[in-house]
């Protein structure tokens, strides 16, 4: 390292210090890189000090994303937001510190907005002997432009006490301390040398006098960066010499006179003030170019703005002239529209006048016929709405048991008889009709095996039947509601009493009545399982009976459920007589097999044809008679022949055979007293036999003692319900004992 003057004397050794300023990304890393090897290849010191200036720390982030000014936030949590942020800066150390190789270095990161003020402040705090610093070269232009860069801005400020090299590409700028003389009493001004990277190594001086070196004198300031030299603004004496590229540091000599270093300033003054004009030419020259293109753009503009103007304003004009035609064509087609709207109007008018007169008319036909048949008919009584509501607790829905085809049906009592009252639905008005032909047919149909009508109240569309006891067929078929398996001669019976019943209905005069919904649903027992067939509201008179030889094909509503339904009568619409045989052998196939009636009759015709008939028989009756049975499955199947022509005569071929069946049934009962089969309530839902010491449980149900006290030890819900029992007494039921003692003793005499 070259040092300009010296002082005389001798002075104790200090400590040498090193700094060289880095900068890191790709604008700063090559100078920095090569301020580095420049320091290691070229300069000897005590330390060596890598100083890298952050930008000063102004606000803190938050997690959301926002910034809070430091001034703001907690001192401490500023400083380890400093700390970290340094931290991170000394990455820019990592690349430089292998350059070193053996030689220790240390890191120093400064806080400052202004890389140029902390360094000089750091240099003048901390004694540094030499600042190096990377730089890469830029014109005249740049730097007016841009204005004076960190090292031009370091030279320029940098305390005499320190060394400044700025190392560029092609040449090293060096700022040489002021060396105290022995007297202290003068400052030697400091020399800045630009040395030549690119020279030969031979040392030789060239001096520069006189006009005739003013070419040579042009290119030593391009080399050598003179206008940089001069916008350092000192007023101290600049020296200029050519070196060679050896690394040794020597110095060049003053070759020149006063005479010629007062020419070479002058010149080099001339060249400045040269320089300064072209700027300032050129500044003006841009300045009138941007605003030539200003003006430029601006009128390109307003032409644009005017074209999209006339272009929008004829675009309106068309969907203006569009929007005009089609508000035209709506309007005459509204008007069109109105006109057929008035015209459909008047039309409606008048047939809503003339379809209101016709059912007011309809309406008081309507009402005499109802006038009459209820005033003349004694065959059955006629309620007012005043008892229905009272029997029923005003339609109160703990007492509804059913609801049939059009309505609820209603457990009452009417004159301390128990009764099932079936209400016409209050929306049903279409079922009307309905109710009438029901009165009537129901009225004229006396037989044990059809549900007596008892009477009817024409105000709320009631029907008032008799009320039989143990419910329909369908919840003993499938065990519905605690209901036990019948036995099988108690089945066998039960078909013969349906189609005495249907037999009724086909035979009445003058027109057969075909009831089109027969089904176990609608076949009721009483409480000696005598069957009673029910809903016979859909019975339909047949004035015109169609042949069975011979399909008609009629425009008619069909009727009754779709598993029992007649499949000829659902294709052609014709009902017959023999079109309630299919539903009576479906009927007969369910209680047998105890299954739904989808696929049933497919599979006991294939239980038949392979003998396997006692596979698919109801598996809760144990002792089927299996001829009889089968006798009975096959007179089943041929009544559910897909055709009518096909099923036999109920009067000549099927109650024959079924009495016959029947008689056999009873026979078995007879010789069998001991299985007879008992009212429901007098078996035990556990066990499903008749009690002996019948208790009370907690939830209302009767249960045999010994049945119902072992399912407590080991449950706490109730064994029909499945809810959970309030508590576990039981209550022994003298009254059901007593009724049970008395039945087993009028079988024991009727066995006899």
């Amino acid at each position: 390292m070259s040092v300009a003057g010296a002082s005389s004397g001798s002075a104790p050794p200090k400590m040498t210090t090193v700094a060289v300023a880095v900068k890191g990304g790709a604008s700063g890393g090559s100078g920095s890189r090569r301020a580095v090897l420049w320091a290691v290849e070229n300069l000897k010191a005590d330390r060596f000090v890598l100083v890298h200036v952050m930008p000063a720390v102004a606000s803190v982030p938050t997690p959301s994303g926002d910034r809070i000014p430091i001034t703001e936030m907690d001192e401490n949590v500023v400083a380890m937001y400093v700390q970290e942020v340094k931290l991170k800066f000394e990455e820019v150390f990592i690349p430089f510190k292998k350059l070193f190789k053996t030689r220790k270095m240390e890191t120093l990161v400064l806080e400052d907005d202004n890389p140029a003020t902390a360094l000089l402040r750091y240099i003048s705090e901390f004694g540094i002997n030499t600042l190096v610093l990377g730089s890469y070269s830029s014109n005249c232009i740049t730097r007016k432009l841009k204005g004076p860069g960190v090292p031009i801005t370091v030279l320029r400020r940098a305390p005499d006490t320190c060394d400044i090299q700025v190392i560029y590409t092609q040449r090293i700028i060096t700022k040489s301390a002021n060396q105290l003389s022995t007297s202290g009493t003068s400052h030697r001004p400091p020399v800045f040398t630009a040395t030549d990277r690119k020279e030969s190594s031979s040392g030789i001086n060239k001096h520069i006098s006189g006009p005739a070196n003013a070419s040579a004198e042009s290119k030593v300031q391009n080399s050598f960066g003179i206008a940089s030299l001069l916008e350092l603004d000192y007023p101290y004496s600049y020296a200029f010499s050519s070196v060679g590229s050896s690394t040794n540091g020597s110095s060049f000599r003053q070759s020149n006179s006063m005479v010629s270093a007062k020419t070479e300033q002058a010149e080099v003054e001339q060249l400045h003030l040269e320089l300064q004009n072209t700027v300032a030419m050129y500044k003006q020259a841009c300045e009138e170019l941007v605003h030539t293109q200003n003006k430029v753009q601006v009128l390109s503009s307003e032409c644009l703005e005017e074209a999209r103007r006339v272009n929008a304003a004829l675009e309106r004009e068309e969907t203006f002239r569009k929007i005009a035609a089609e508000e035209k064509a709506k309007h005459m087609q509204a008007t069109k529209e109105v006109d057929e709207a008035k015209n459909l109007l008047s039309k409606e008018a008048y047939e809503r006048q003339v379809a209101e007169l016709n059912a007011l008319k309809k309406s008081l036909e309507k009402q005499k016929i109802v006038d009459a048949l209820f005033c003349g008919d004694k065959r059955y009584r006629k309620y007012t709405s005043d008892e229905i509501e009272v029997a029923t607790d005003f339609f109160s829905e703990s007492n509804v048991i059913g609801q049939g085809g059009y309505g609820k049906v209603y457990k009452c009592s009417l004159y301390h008889t128990p009764v099932a009252v079936k209400v016409l639905q209050p929306d049903a008005i279409d079922r009307k009709e309905e109710f009438l032909k029901e009165v009537e047919v129901l009225s004229q149909l006396h037989h044990p095996h059809i549900v007596l009508l008892l009477g009817a109240c024409p105000e709320n569309g009631c029907l008032v039947y008799e009320y039989l006891e143990n419910g329909s067929l369908e919840e003993y078929i499938f065990q519905r509601n605690g209901k036990p398996p019948l036995p099988w001669c108690i089945r066998f019976r039960i078909v013969f009493e349906v189609a005495s019943g249907l037999a009724f209905l086909h035979n009445s005069k003058p027109d057969p009545i075909v009831h089109r919904d027969l089904k176990p649903g609608n076949i009721l027992l009483d409480r000696n399982y005598l069957s009673k067939i029910g809903d016979v509201g859909l019975a339909k008179l047949i004035s015109d009976v169609v042949p069975d030889n011979i399909t008609e094909y009629r425009d008619s509503i069909i009727a009754g459920t779709l598993y029992y339904m007649d499949p000829e009568y659902q294709r052609t619409g014709t009902i017959r007589p023999k079109s309630d045989l299919y539903a009576l052998g479906v009927t007969t196939l369910q209680l047998l097999t105890a299954r739904h009636p989808n696929g049933l009759l497919l599979a006991v015709e294939n239980a038949i044809t392979k003998s396997s008939l006692a596979d698919i028989l109801d598996k809760s009756v144990t002792d089927w008679p299996l001829a009889e049975t089968e006798e009975l499955a096959r007179i089943a199947l041929k009544c559910s022949k897909l055709r009518c022509r096909d099923r036999p005569d109920l009067d000549t071929e099927i109650l024959p055979i079924l009495k016959r069946l029947v008689d056999v049934a009873d026979a078995s009962l007879k010789l069998e007293k001991n299985n007879v089969y008992a009212p429901s309530h007098y078996c035990c839902p556990i066990l499903q036999e008749v009690m002996d010491d019948p208790h009370i449980a907690a939830d209302g149900f009767t249960y045999e003692h010994r049945a119902i006290k072992a399912w407590l030890e080991k449950h706490n819900v109730s064994p029909v319900t499945k809810c959970r029992l309030q508590h576990s007494v039981l209550t022994p039921n003298q009254t059901l004992r007593s009724a049970i003692q008395e039945w087993k003793s009028r079988v024991t005499l009727s066995g006899t």
